[in-house]
């Protein structure tokens, strides 16, 4: 498995504004129970938080298309951002590494996309200080996320109001952090 992510990371790579359209097209492939945000709204994540943000292409060959992408920002836990939101301003005091969206188009399904964009994150969690991570898993997702040590977590009556905007059978997910090994 560790060799087939390390092959997998050459895939991997920040993504750009200039990737959008793409990731569009992937995220309209994907999104089949809630409406797929706008390009203005995923532009305003990629700007706050483009060291949070990757593409993955098909192949290695340099005009291969993209397959998959991640959007992460680095957030507050008890307040998700709102989906499709025009803008996007970082909390001051971000708690959690927020996972916001993975997609990966139907046609590169099964190739380990989806683990490798995820291990590039978990990694960035390790890195970041940030003792969690929190995602909403919709389109009945929660048992992928759950392989990934995510765990549903109590929900606040505002955190439920806002759930409900990302479509039926969500569940809102947190995995802690692992604890820096002393050296």
């Amino acid at each position: 498995m560790f060799l087939l992510l390390v092959s997998l990371s050459r895939l991997i790579r920040p993504m750009q504004p200039a990737d959008l359209a793409e990731v569009l097209r992937i995220q309209a492939a994907c999104f089949t129970e809630l409406v797929p945000e706008s390009e203005a709204s995923l532009a305003a994540k990629l700007r706050a938080a483009p060291e949070h943000c990757w593409v993955a292409a098909a192949s290695v060959e340099p005009a291969s298309p993209l397959a998959a992408y991640l959007f992460a920002l680095p957030w507050q836990a008890e307040s998700p951002p709102l989906l499709d939101a025009p803008d996007c301003s970082l909390p001051a005091q971000p708690d959690c590494l927020y996972l916001h969206d993975l997609s990966v188009d139907p046609q590169a399904r099964g190739r380990g996309l989806a683990q490798a964009l995820v291990q590039r994150f978990l990694d960035r969690l390790e890195a970041s200080g940030l003792d969690r991570a929190c995602l909403i898993a919709v389109q009945n997702s929660s048992d992928f996320w759950g392989r990934w040590g995510f765990q549903p977590s109590p929900l606040a009556a505002s955190l439920s109001e806002k759930l409900s905007s990302y479509g039926p059978d969500v569940a809102y997910l947190e995995r802690l952090a692992p604890v820096p090994q002393a050296v």
